[in-house]
C-alpha cells in the first residue's frame, strides 16, 4: 500500500495508506489466487466498515455476496462488486462545512466579539495604541491558529500609534463549532463586515488588512471578488496560502481527492514529519500547549483550505489594493513555486521582501520584529524604503536567494 504524504499549512495527511484499487480486487487477484479465505475477506470488509462507519454504508449484505461469488469462475464478477462497493462508499462520504446563517441583522462590534449578521459570535482581541492612532490593522490568523498569533507584534505596533483588532475565524480558536471548516465564502463575508464595523468606530483612520497564511488568502479572494471590501488603503500578506492544486504533485492530489470521499471526518496530523515552521523553538513548544490551537485536523477541512488556496492563486490577477508580500527564504509550508506564481499575476500595486533567515511564521520568528519595523514603515509610507532592506524587484528572486 503506497502512503501519501500532504504538506498543507501546518498539517498533513500523514498516513492515508490506501491502495490504488479496490482491496477486495486486489486480494482476490493476487497470486492468481481465486478463492478467498474467510478471515482474509473478513479483514477486508473491517477496514471498509471504518473507512465509511459514519457514513453509514451496511457492507454486510455485499460480504455475503462476495463469499458466495469468490469462485473460481467469478473473478470479473466479484471485481466489479467490489468496484461497487468502493463507488458507494465515496458518494456516501462527503466533507463537513459550517451552514452559514440567514442575514438577521446588522454586523455589531460589542466588547470583545464581533457579531455578524447571520448572528455568529466571533471573538475578538484588541491591541488600542497609547495615542489616537495614526493606522488601524485588521489581522487575520492562520489555518489551525487563533487571534493570539498577533500579540507580540500587535503589542509593539500599538507603541507604534497603530491599533490592530483579530478576530477568531469561524472554526478556529474559541469561536463555535471548532475543528469544521467554515466555507470560504463565509470567511469572505466575515472579512467584510468586520472592516465595516471596525472602520466605522476609526473614522478618517487608515484602514489595513493583514493576512497570515490561510488569512492571506482570505484577503486576496476578498480583494478579488466583487464588491471588493470598502475603505481599505492597504493589506500586507505574510506567507499567504496559495498552494494550490495546479501547483501540486499529483500524489499530493490523488490523497486529498481519496481522503475526503472515502474519510472526510478522520483527523490527521503533522507529526513526525521534520517540517520548520519557525527558528523560535520556545514559541512552537507554547503553541503546542495551547489547547486553542488546533492539532489533529479533519480531511474535510484541509480539502476547504485546499479549496480556498485554489481561488487564492487565481484571483491573484483580479487584486486591486496596494499590496505589501512578505515571505520567509526558509518557508517549508508554502512552496517557493507556488509564490512565485502568485506574485507573477499580482495585479495590484505590490513591493515584495524576502528575508533570508524567515521561516513560514514570520511575525512569530527569532527575527520577528525585523518584519514588524518593515510593516509599520510600509502603513506610514508605502513608497518608502523597507528598514530591512530586504525588498527584491523580481519574483524569481526567490529562488535565486541563498537560504
Amino acid at each position: 500500500m503506497p502512503t501519501y504524504k500532504f504538506l498543507g499549512i501546518g498539517v498533513v495527511l500523514r498516513r492515508i495508506s490506501l491502495p490504488l484499487s479496490n482491496p477486495v480486487a486486489m486480494l482476490c487477484l493476487r497470486d492468481n489466487v481465486h478463492v478467498l479465505p474467510s478471515d482474509r475477506i473478513s479483514r477486508v470488509f473491517r477496514f471498509y466498515n471504518h473507512l465509511t462507519n459514519e457514513c453509514r454504508l451496511d457492507l454486510n449484505r455485499v460480504e455475503q455476496h462476495c463469499w458466495q461469488l469468490s469462485g473460481p469462475g467469478n473473478r470479473m464478477l466479484l471485481f466489479r462488486l467490489s468496484a461497487l462497493v468502493l463507488f458507494g462508499t465515496l458518494i456516501a462520504c462527503t466533507p463537513q462545512v459550517q451552514l452559514q446563517g440567514l442575514t438577521v441583522a446588522e454586523p455589531i462590534l460589542n466588547g470583545g466579539t464581533i457579531t455578524t449578521s447571520d448572528g455568529y459570535e466571533l471573538p475578538l482581541r484588541m491591541w488600542k495604541a497609547a495615542q489616537p492612532p495614526r493606522a488601524i490593522v485588521l489581522a487575520l490568523h492562520g489555518f489551525n491558529d487563533y487571534s493570539n498569533a498577533f500579540a507580540e507584534p500587535a503589542a509593539w505596533w500599538s507603541r507604534a500609534g497603530i491599533t490592530t483588532y483579530a478576530y477568531d475565524q469561524r472554526g478556529f480558536g474559541l469561536s463555535a463549532n471548532p475543528h469544521i471548516w467554515p466555507g470560504t465564502d463565509a470567511m469572505v463575508k466575515d472579512l467584510h463586515e468586520a472592516a465595516r464595523v471596525i472602520g466605522m468606530r476609526h473614522p478618517g483612520v487608515p484602514l489595513y488588512l493583514l493576512g497570515l497564511s490561510m488569512g492571506g488568502a482570505v484577503v486576496m479572494v476578498a480583494d478579488a471578488r466583487d464588491p471588493p471590501v470598502s475603505g481599505i488603503a492597504g493589506q500586507i500578506l505574510v506567507g499567504p496560502a496559495v498552494w494550490g492544486r495546479a501547483t501540486m504533485p499529483l500524489p499530493h492530489r490523488i490523497a486529498l481527492w481519496v481522503g475526503v470521499r472515502t474519510m472526510p471526518h478522520n483527523s490527521v496530523s503533522g507529526r513526525g514529519l521534520r517540517i520548520i515552521p519557525s527558528d523560535n523553538i520556545e514559541m512552537l513548544r507554547a503553541l503546542g500547549r495551547d489547547p486553542l490551537v488546533i492539532k489533529e485536523t479533519r480531511i474535510d477541512a484541509l480539502y476547504g483550505l485546499v479549496n480556498l488556496m485554489d481561488e487564492a492563486l487565481a484571483s491573484s490577477p483580479l487584486t486591486r489594493t496596494p499590496t505589501l508580500v512578505l515571505y520567509g527564504a526558509r518557508d517549508e509550508i508554502i512552496p517557493r513555486g507556488p509564490t512565485i506564481r502568485m506574485l507573477s499575476n499580482l495585479s495590484a500595486p505590490h513591493r515584495v521582501a524576502l528575508y533570508r533567515r524567515g521561516y513560514h511564521m514570520l511575525l512569530r520568528d527569532l527575527q520577528a520584529d525585523v518584519v514588524w519595523r518593515d510593516i509599520a514603515a510600509w502603513i506610514d509610507d508605502q513608497s518608502v524604503q523597507l528598514p530591512s532592506g530586504a525588498e527584491i524587484d523580481q519574483p524569481e528572486r526567490l529562488n535565486t536567494e541563498e537560504n
